[in-house]
């Protein structure tokens, strides 16, 4: 890791101090700079800094640059739970905390590197350097069934049915209280939220059209007040973060949601959560059902619930 020494004068002293730093640093661009801090590698006198919005001190301050990322995603031996595999395809069960793909903070460790070990040169390329294989993804903390390319016919194949909603995508969602009506269909248009670029929210216009079709199956608690449900969502659409911000719409926010599940849920509830080790969002890609693009065999799989989740139910259950 690269250190640089870099020194305030006095006179431009006072500025921001991501402003202040990009300014003196020519190849760190101030997105860069709060990166840097972010991550605690720009220090004071030996003190780590954090804040991009402090106003700079005059002095010396020390940033030390990581070495870059290599432009493309490295194989990495990491196990992986096949449900399926022929010359054309893989299909795996995906465990909660690995995202898809290697992003901004997730540049290892994910499926694509554990695809590029195990599939070696045979994974397709249509997806691009960074994403090879990969026709669909799922949230990072979402587990479940997922299904990616070998071969470039697959590719092609594949995305067609995701595109024409010619697949059987099944999820199940661990809610806050229920949704009422008990079951039906949520349409709306989803993009990002006018108010945070990081989440998604239904729109009045713009975004793209999004389509859940829902049915509770279980409710937790007294049946004129549920303080829980379990709810089996089908995806007529693929949108990002879809049934999180579906459920969230419906005042029935998944259980765990760091982001969609606004407001606290009854104490018995909090104290399931708390006992089931659960620290995601509680859904589950649980069936993923297509006809194989390359031999026309009809493929269906089939995913239990993942441990956290299933002792989230159990103790629910009790309620």
């Amino acid at each position: 890791m690269a250190a640089r020494i870099v020194t305030v004068a006095p006179e431009g002293a006072g500025g921001r101090l991501d402003k202040t730093l990009a300014e003196l640093v020519a190849d760190l661009s101030r997105g860069r700079i709060q990166a840097l801090l972010a991550q605690g590698l720009i220090s004071r006198e030996g003190r780590p800094l954090s804040d991009a919005s402090a106003k700079a001190q005059a002095g010396d301050y020390q940033i030390l640059v990581p070495p870059p990322a290599p432009a493309e995603p490295q194989a990495e031996d990491i196990p992986l739970s096949i449900l399926y595999e022929d010359d054309d395809l893989i299909v795996v069960d995906k465990a909660p905390g690995m995202a898809v793909h290697p992003a901004p903070g997730s540049e290892s460790g994910t499926l694509v590197n554990a695809l590029l070990h195990h599939c070696g040169a045979s994974l397709s390329g249509i997806g691009g350097v960074a994403r090879p294989g990969i026709v669909h993804r799922i949230d990072k903390e979402t587990s479940g069934v997922m299904v990616a390319a070998k071969s470039d016919a697959a590719h092609q194949g594949l995305s067609k049915l995701f595109a024409t909603h010619d697949i059987d995508r099944v999820y199940v969602a661990l809610v806050r209280g229920a949704p009422h009506p008990a079951r039906g269909t949520i349409e709306t248009r989803l993009g990002r939220s006018p108010h945070d670029r990081k989440k998604m929210a239904v729109l009045k216009s713009g975004g793209r059209e999004a389509v859940t079709h829902y049915m509770t199956e279980q409710v937790f608690g007294p049946a004129d007040k549920p303080q829980a449900a379990r709810v089996s969502c089908t995806l007529e659409t693929g949108r990002t973060h879809q049934i999180r911000v579906h459920m969230a719409s419906k005042g029935t926010p998944c259980l765990g949601d760091p982001v969609y599940g606004s407001g606290p849920p009854a104490a018995p509830v909090r104290e399931a959560l708390a006992a089931s080790g659960l620290k995601r969002q509680a859904l589950h890609a649980a069936v993923l059902g297509f006809i194989h693009p390359v031999t026309g065999q009809a493929l269906r799989f089939e995913s239990p619930l993942p441990a956290d989740m299933a002792q989230l139910q159990a103790n629910l259950t009790a309620l």
